[in-house]
């Protein structure tokens, strides 16, 4: 059995991301998922004279591991202000500082939602581009739009998406 990883690019307590993830890790056959919360892994706001004084914290470690861990990642972007919420880029700037290919080409399901009709497209632009860089090894994405209208009860009521999603699960399912 596979061991997969699937975290929210957020820190909120009530992201839809988070909830995203979550289904989408379940649509996942054969394999054992471990669900992620930023919120478990604290961390300073990264800073290279911080780095110097303190060195890099535990918690950046203990993530990075769990992401080598694994044999897939799925991650599901929230988009503050067309980027990276602060919380995620937190993370990846510290486990950066650890190992430049923190990705360690794991196949990758990547995704956003939001509330509004372009589903985080800004945000998964920019991880594409960034990602492959850093170890990203991408093999499928997604991108929800309009969440409160198309996800419901914990799962995607629009049949459209939820057939978008099933592919784009099968095909990172493929590449465990």
């Amino acid at each position: 059995m596979k061991n997969i990883i699937a975290f929210a690019g957020s820190n909120s307590k009530k992201s839809i991301n988070k909830k995203l993830i979550t289904y989408a890790s379940s649509l996942v056959g054969n394999a054992e998922e471990n669900i992620l919360d930023l919120n478990d892994f604290e961390l300073p706001l990264f800073g290279v004279d911080l780095e110097k004084e303190q060195g890099i914290p535990e918690n950046a470690h203990i993530f990075l591991n769990l992401i080598k861990a694994s044999d897939g990642i799925l991650l599901s972007l929230a988009e503050h202000n067309g980027a990276y919420s602060t919380a995620f880029k937190n993370i990846f700037d510290w486990m950066s500082r650890i190992d430049g290919k923190l990705w360690s080409n794991k196949p990758m399901l990547l995704m956003a939602t939001s509330p509004g009709a372009r589903g985080g497209s800004s945000v998964l632009g920019i991880a594409k581009n960034r990602f492959p860089f850093n170890g990203g090894h991408i093999v499928s994405e997604f991108s929800l739009p309009n969440f409160n209208d198309n996800f419901k009860d914990g799962k995607l009521v629009n049949d459209e998406l939820n057939s978008e999603l099933l592919k784009a699960v099968k095909i990172f399912q493929n590449n465990l």
